[in-house]
C-alpha cells in the first residue's frame, strides 16, 4: 500500500502495474508482429510504404518495413530493436524473431491467467531455450559443396525478389563475398560499393572488379581513359595552405605581392614535380586542387580527381593496393597503387569514373533497372544475400528450412515438457507453441490451412526426421537438402536467442510509469541569464 508521500511523488505520473502492464506490453508486441506477419516466406505479401514526402516503397522485407515504422510505445520499440539486432548480426530472420517474440508474450499472457507467475514463466522459457540450442547441435549438418552455400543464400532471399533475378543476385553475392573476411560488417560496406545506373534492364546488373564512383576529371582537356598506371591516394589536397586567422598585410611595393605569388607557384611546381618523379598517372585527393596547378599537371601527364569522401578513398585504396597518405610531400613510391585500366564515361548526364584493378581487394555492384524503386530493392536484396554469404562458417552451419527446424524443435519440447512438474510444463509447451508459429504463418501465407499443415509436417518428421518439410512452391513433402531449402544456423540461433531474451525482458516488467508532460511557458529569465 502506498504512503501519502509516495502518492504525492507520483501525482504527475500515469502508472500501470501488475497484469495490466503485461497486457499492454503484449498487445504492443503483437501489433508490431501483425505488421510483418504476412511478409514471411516465398509466398509472402508485399507492403507499400509511403513516407512524409509521398515517396512510395514496395517491399516484403520485414527489416525494411520496421525500419521505416514510427512507433511511440516503449515495448514496440524494444521489439523493433530486437529485429534491428537480428539484421545486424545475421542479416536474415528479422520477421522470424519478431513473430516468435510476440507469440511468447501472447502465451505468457494466457499462462498468467492460469496462475503462473511471470518469474516462473521466464525461468521455464530459459530452460526451453537451452534445450532447443542442444537439439540444434544434433540436427545441423556440415557444408559438403559450394552448391550448399548457394542454397543457403537463395533460401535467405527467395521471398525478397522476383524469381528471374534470384540466381543472378545469389551469384553476385557469392562472388562479392570472396574478397570479404568472415563476419566483417565493415568489409561488406567498404569493399563492395553499390552504384545505381539509369540504363539497361535489371537483368544487366553486374559485379565488376573495379572501383566506380560519380566523379569527373579535374582537367577536361586531359584524356578520359587510359591503360595501366600508378595511382596516388591523398587524404588532403594539392593546394598551398591559406592563413587560418584573420590578418591584414600592408604591401609597400608591387614586388612584395609578386613574391607571394611566385612562392606559391614554386610550391605547387615542387609538388607536381614530386608526383611526376614517382611516375604517378592518376592523383585522387580528398580535398581540392589549386587552379594554378592545372597546366602543371597537364604537362606532367597526371590526371586528377578531387573531392572524394573518406569511404571512397578507402575503396580506391583497397582495390588498387595504394596506401592513403596525408600529403603529397611525404608520398613515396611504396605508397602508390596500380590499376590495369581506367575510364570516365557519362551515363544519363552523370560522369562516372571506372578504375579496373586485379591487384587488390574490392568490387562494385552496378545495379541497372527501369525505376529507382526496382534498383533500390535489388540493392537491399543483394545486401542481405552478401551478409548471409559472408556469415556462412562453422563446422555445421546448415539447418532445414521451410519452417521445418521450428516444427522439429516444437515437437521435441512437447516431448520433454512431461518431465517438468506442475505448471512449468505448461510454460514449456507455451514456448513450443510459439516456435510453431513459423510453419503456421508460412502455411497461412501460402493459402493453406495451418492446422492441417502442422499435423502433416509433424507426422512426416516423426517418421523420416527433421530434414523433411514442405516445398512451399510445389506444396509437396520432400527432403529439404535435396532441393536446397536450407537455413543458416547463425540466423536460427540468433532469432531464437533474440526472441527469448526480448520476451523475458518484457515479462520482468511489472510497473510502467508514464511522465505527464504538459505545455508550459518558456523560462525567459533563464534565456536572459544565458545571454
Amino acid at each position: 500500500m502506498s504512503s501519502p508521500d509516495e502518492d504525492l511523488t507520483l501525482q504527475d505520473t500515469d502508472r500501470v502495474t501488475g497484469r495490466a502492464a503485461l497486457v499492454g506490453n503484449a498487445r504492443a508486441a503483437l501489433a508490431v508482429a501483425a505488421a510483418v506477419r504476412s511478409t514471411l516466406g516465398p509466398k509472402g505479401m508485399d507492403k507499400m510504404l509511403i513516407d512524409q514526402n509521398g515517396e512510395v516503397l514496395i517491399t516484403n522485407d520485414g527489416a525494411t518495413v520496421l525500419d521505416t515504422a514510427k512507433v511511440e510505445h516503449p515495448t514496440a520499440k524494444l521489439v523493433i530493436e530486437t529485429s534491428i539486432t537480428q539484421d545486424r548480426v545475421a542479416r536474415d530472420g528479422t520477421t522470424t524473431s519478431i513473430l516468435i517474440l510476440a507469440e511468447l508474450l501472447r502465451n505468457a499472457l494466457e499462462l498468467s491467467r492460469s496462475g503462473l507467475h511471470p518469474t516462473i514463466i521466464a525461468d521455464s522459457y530459459r530452460s526451453a531455450y537451452s534445450m532447443c540450442m542442444k537439439e540444434i547441435d544434433s540436427i545441423a549438418r556440415p557444408i559438403t559443396s559450394d552448391e550448399d552455400v548457394r542454397y543457403i543464400v537463395s533460401t535467405c532471399i527467395g521471398q525478397k525478389i522476383d524469381s528471374s533475378m534470384l540466381d543472378l543476385v545469389c551469384m553476385l553475392a557469392l562472388d562479392a563475398s570472396e574478397s570479404i573476411e568472415v563476419n566483417d560488417p565493415e568489409g561488406e560496406r567498404i569493399l563492395v560499393k553499390r552504384i545505381s545506373l539509369e540504363e539497361g534492364a535489371v537483368t544487366d546488373t553486374e559485379l565488376v572488379s573495379a572501383f566506380v564512383t560519380r566523379k569527373q576529371r579535374f582537367d577536361k582537356s586531359m584524356p578520359n581513359h587510359g591503360g595501366s598506371c600508378s595511382i596516388a591516394v591523398i587524404d588532403g589536397g594539392l593546394e598551398v595552405p591559406e592563413l587560418e586567422f584573420d590578418a591584414e598585410l600592408e604591401i609597400s611595393s608591387l614586388g612584395v605581392r609578386e613574391g607571394f605569388t611566385q612562392r606559391k607557384r614554386k610550391k605547387l611546381e615542387g609538388l607536381v614535380s614530386h608526383l611526376e618523379s614517382l611516375g604517378v598517372g592518376i592523383l585522387a585527393v580528398r580535398d581540392g586542387i589549386d587552379e594554378e596547378a592545372q597546366s602543371m599537371l597537364r604537362k606532367a601527364g597526371i590526371n586528377c580527381f578531387r573531392r572524394f569522401d573518406k569511404e571512397d578513398l578507402n575503396r580506391l585504396s583497397q582495390i588498387t593496393g595504394a596506401m592513403i597518405v596525408r600529403s603529397i610531400e611525404v608520398t613515396e613510391s611504396t605508397h602508390l597503387g596500380r590499376c590495369d585500366s581506367w575510364k570516365e564515361r557519362k551515363v544519363s548526364g552523370v560522369h562516372y569514373l571506372h578504375v579496373v584493378s586485379n591487384s587488390g581487394r574490392g568490387k562494385t555492384l552496378l545495379v541497372r533497372g527501369s525505376t529507382p524503386a526496382l534498383r533500390d530493392e535489388v540493392v537491399r536484396t543483394f545486401d542481405d544475400a552478401l551478409g548471409v554469404a559472408v556469415r556462412v562458417s562453422g563446422t555445421a552451419p546448415m539447418l532445414p528450412g521451410g519452417g521445418s527446424t521450428w516444427s522439429h524443435l516444437a515437437r521435441m519440447l512437447r516431448n520433454e515438457a512431461s518431465k517438468y512438474a506442475g505448471k512449468r510444463q505448461l510454460a514449456v509447451e507455451g514456448f513450443a507453441d510459439a516456435l510453431e508459429t513459423i510453419p503456421r504463418v508460412l502455411a497461412q501465407n501460402s493459402g493453406h490451412d495451418p492446422i492441417d499443415r502442422i499435423l502433416e509436417l509433424s507426422a512426416a518428421q516423426t517418421k523420416d526426421g527433421p530434414w523433411v518439410g514442405f516445398d512451399l512452391m510445389t506444396d509437396n513433402l520432400v527432403s529439404l537438402d535435396s532441393i536446397g531449402i536450407i537455413d543458416l544456423r547463425l540466423v536460427v540461433e540468433n532469432a531464437l536467442s533474440g526472441a527469448t531474451e526480448g520476451a523475458i525482458s518484457v515479462l520482468r516488467i511489472d510497473d510502467v510509469l508514464w511522465a505527464k508532460v504538459e505545455p508550459g511557458e518558456p523560462d525567459w529569465n533563464q534565456d536572459e541569464d544565458e545571454d
